[in-house]
């Protein structure tokens, strides 16, 4: 038996037509057509998805001679019905929200311990540097404490749904049409999103030229952390929105075409998250070290600045790849 009949045999014993293999697939119908009628034959790339979806082995569709079912060693792949979708896309919208709410705390986490160290060298505020310091720090570890607490919960809720991510899956017949008008209807709100999102990045040193217009150190504070206020909610925005869009491209085109995009968007979070901690680390270590707090928080405006610039290439760099 040839690879053009095996193709055939194996796309009816699922119950797929042509255009639904090819959705699956990624290719247009014609193409199905061809490698069914022996017209042309698919790449080593395509050989393998072929591989995945159907459940055989590659011996099995590329030597003619094994010609015996029992050749076809990999399990069947899990069918994934209307209910468990939106299942899946429900609870990936709560999941989104929370992982957006933990990557913000992470970013605004610092403004306490400026606003607090910034009043603690203000006569009129009559708060000593320890207090400011002990406070904010305390401050400082509990959003972050929360932050992971909400990435652990996510990680832990969505063990039901890992199987989306390390396994081969494909859509009962009618599925894909429901989750595309989902999507179809989701994606005004993603586009304007994002939108927002990279307007608020793009702005958010403007506070601080405010700042300097004024010339008073602890306005100048208050004024960077309403950037790190807007960086920070830009960022969510970018977050919340990208999760749950790749977690309907993931039903729709399979794990292995959105992995890129899903790696992407945590990518982001992760890159958000050690930049802050980062910075938090450095200004720390130099403010302890010299005492010097009414200059160390130049650090701040100099670090926003250069986010707000450093996402924003991210994020291009980012959408050049996403489908």
């Amino acid at each position: 038996m040839i690879l053009a009949d095996k193709i055939t045999n194996l796309r009816k014993k699922n119950g797929w037509s042509q255009e639904e293999l090819a959705e699956k697939m990624q290719v247009s119908r014609q193409a199905v057509s061809k490698w069914e009628n022996a017209q042309t034959i698919p790449d080593y790339e395509k050989i393998l998805a072929l591989s995945k979806l159907f459940g055989v082995t590659t011996d099995y569709l590329l030597k003619d001679e094994i010609e015996d079912e029992k050749f076809i060693t990999a399990t069947p792949i899990k069918q994934i019905s209307l209910s468990l979708a939106n299942e899946f896309l429900e609870w990936r919208k709560k999941a989104a929200l929370r992982i957006a709410i933990g990557t913000f705390l992470c970013i605004i986490a610092v403004i306490p311990l400026l606003i607090l160290g910034a009043a603690a060298v203000e006569p009129e505020y009559s708060i000593s540097e320890n207090l400011a310091g002990g406070v904010g720090l305390v401050a400082l570890l509990l959003f972050v404490a929360a932050a992971v607490a909400l990435f652990v919960l996510c990680g832990l809720k969505n063990a039901p749904f890992e199987f989306i991510d390390k396994e081969p899956f494909a859509l009962e017949y009618g599925v894909d049409e429901v989750i595309k008008e989902k999507q179809k209807e989701y994606r005004a709100t993603y586009i304007k999103c994002n939108v927002i999102a990279a307007f608020l990045c793009v702005i958010s040193p403007i506070p601080l030229f405010v700042g300097v217009i004024i010339d008073k150190e602890f306005f100048m504070v208050i004024m960077l952390a309403i950037m790190l206020f807007f960086v920070g909610l830009g960022v969510f925005l970018f977050v919340f929105s990208g999760v749950r869009f790749i977690s309907m491209q993931k039903l729709l085109k399979g794990n292995e075409s959105t992995q890129r995009n899903w790696k992407k968007i945590q990518g982001m979070r992760t890159v958000s998250t050690i930049y802050w901690l980062i910075i938090t680390s450095v200004y720390l270590i130099w403010s302890f070290l010299t005492l010097n707090w009414e200059i160390t928080w130049v650090v701040w405006p100099v670090a926003g600045i250069l986010f707000a610039v450093f996402m924003r290439l991210y994020r291009l760099l980012m959408n050049q790849d996403i489908e």
